[in-house]
């Protein structure tokens, strides 16, 4: 009995192989993917980077025109030299740089002021904004632009609107009692010219 038992169970065929992966392929594989997976990260983190660079440069963007505007907010004009400090913006350092130069207009003023990180290189710049200070600059409020005299005033020889001398519509100045000259009705601009008659037709 044991003997026809033995004999029953089906032998295995020699030269047959298990399928499978070799050690080559699965390292050939892991090599792929690792250089999938490398690009990936790479694009992640310029994507990051980018992101960064943007944030940074237009806190620093921000920085540079509080700047220009306290200086326009001040009475007298800012001196013609170039200064510097550090402000705490967004919960970092920045250092700020204004120069001050003078334009061919005797009462205009250019600022040119560049923000970078404190703990940057001296010289780098995120950002660059430039104004300009004068009287033909508006104040705070409003008001009439004037190169001469006080907003409002509406230049020099004008009166509070910055307009001429009223009149009644005749081309004279009723204040002066000055007439129009001859050959203008009433209603009518020296300028307009006078129409003639129309001619009356000949009776036949």
């Amino acid at each position: 009995m044991p003997s026809s038992a033995a004999e029953s169970r089906p032998r295995p065929v020699r030269g047959h192989r298990a399928s499978g992966f070799t050690l080559i392929e699965v390292l050939a594989a892991l090599v792929i993917v690792a250089l999938g997976m490398l690009g990936v990260i790479q694009a992640v983190t310029q994507t990051a980077r980018n992101g960064t660079y943007l944030r940074e440069k237009t806190l620093a963007h921000w920085i540079a025109m509080n700047v220009i505007t306290e200086r326009r907010l001040l009475a007298t004009p800012p001196d013609v030299a170039e200064s510097s400090d550090e402000v705490e913006f967004a919960g970092q350092r920045w250092r700020w740089t204004m120069r001050v130069t003078q334009t061919e207009v005797d009462s205009l003023r250019r600022m040119d002021v560049s923000v970078r990180p404190a703990e940057a290189a001296e010289g780098s710049s995120l950002a660059t904004v430039t104004g300009f200070y004068g009287t033909a600059i508006g104040q705070a409020g409003g008001g009439t632009l004037a190169w001469s005299g006080t907003p409002g005033d509406g230049g020099p020889g004008g009166d509070e609107d910055g307009g001429d001398e009223t009149t009644d519509g005749t081309g004279g100045d009723p204040s002066s009692g000055k007439q129009p000259p001859p050959g203008n009705p009433p209603g009518r601009t020296p300028t307009e010219p006078v129409e003639p008659p129309a001619p009356e037709p000949e009776e036949e």
